[in-house]
């Protein structure tokens, strides 16, 4: 168990101590959970009504709060940043192997000090990886992948041939890159449907996060290609030939469909659907359960779909839903 002062945190981080410095810091925990050894955050005025009755030792607020605190804390211009790094000293990270002899490594991978390895892990031919790479229990990687210096991918993650991650990437537990983008032309002179060859592979830039379960498909006719700083969240479907911009994070269940470019510093919410062949611009939100059918060329935040109402307005809705093509016309009449 790691144990600081709030005085050594706010050395280590930058921020201004208020009250004892000397406060025992074991851990940190939610505002509500808090113990008296325990640092939490305030994060916004809506909890503000919140800090008399918290028990922390120390509360991390925002310069405007600063007044309200009851006891000791420390003042940080962007809360939510300060957990973000100060959460780094309270991480127990998973441990990993050396390389497990259950490993099978292709006699012509290439393996840079400090690789290690978990139990049943496959690593074909060709293969390069850097410096500090680890990989977990399962992992497969492909003929001729490329992982750079310090990748961490974790359980039975499978990485199909002639794949490139870049340095300092998370891949977790169950993601798919590489497999074949879903492509598909039917043949009337046979009546079926004849697969495309996806000949290209997929590019993950540096400092990219995949989430559990995250499938990244190969590309037919270009890369797919991830760009430096991505964050993608657990079971996001990428398709194939897609481009994502640097710094874009990419939340939950969210599908996006093959040759779609997508900008820098995006936001894309839970469950959005984003169909082929679209270009969406810089710095675009795109709020949970849309779906983009259209190109975005200016940056803002986007929605579709309806407001939650009760089943019963609902059904009333959709007959006059089914009904407004009608009245436009009989406006367009009237207005004429």
């Amino acid at each position: 168990m790691l144990e600081t002062t709030l005085a050594g945190i706010g050395e280590q981080f930058g921020l201004t101590v208020v009250g004892d410095g000397r406060v025992r810091i074991t851990g940190i925990a939610a505002l509500d959970e808090a113990g008296p050894e325990d640092l939490t955050f305030l994060f916004s005025a809506k909890y503000q009504s919140r800090l008399p009755a918290c028990k922390a030792g120390a509360v991390v607020v925002p310069p405007k709060f600063a007044t309200a605190l009851t006891g000791s804390g420390l003042i940080a211009e962007q809360p939510r940043l300060a957990w973000a790094r100060i959460a780094t000293l309270f991480d127990v990270s998973e441990a990993w192997p050396d390389i497990h002899p259950t490993a099978q490594i292709d006699e012509t991978a290439e393996l840079a000090p400090g690789v290690s390895i978990g139990p049943n892990a496959v690593v074909r031919g060709g293969a390069v990886l850097g410096a500090n790479v680890a990989l977990g229990s399962g992992v497969v990687v492909g003929e001729n992948v490329q992982i750079g210096d310090g990748t961490h991918i974790h359980a039975n993650v499978v990485l199909y041939h002639q794949i490139h991650i870049g340095r300092h990437c998370i891949i977790h537990a169950n993601a798919v890159i590489g497999a074949d983008g879903f492509g598909f032309e039917f043949d009337p002179a046979t009546g079926g449907l004849v697969k495309i060859p996806q000949v290209f592979g997929v590019k993950i830039g540096d400092q990219v996060e995949l989430g559990a379960g995250t499938t990244i498909d190969r590309g037919a006719l270009t890369d797919t290609e991830v760009g430096d700083g991505v964050k993608i969240d657990n079971q996001v479907q990428i398709g194939h030939g897609t481009k994502v911009g640097a710094n874009t994070v990419i939340s939950g269940a969210t599908a996006i469909a093959g040759s779609t470019r997508i900008g820098r510093y995006c936001m894309i919410g839970g469950a959005v659907g984003i169909i082929d062949n679209l270009t969406i611009c810089d710095r675009v939100e795109i709020t949970a359960m849309s779906l983009v059918t259209q190109s975005i060329g200016e940056p803002g935040r986007y929605s579709s779909g309806t407001g939650l109402m009760s089943s019963r307005h609902w059904k009333r809705s959709v007959v006059v839903f089914r009904k407004l093509d009608d009245l436009y016309k009989r406006l367009r009449k009237l207005e004429s």
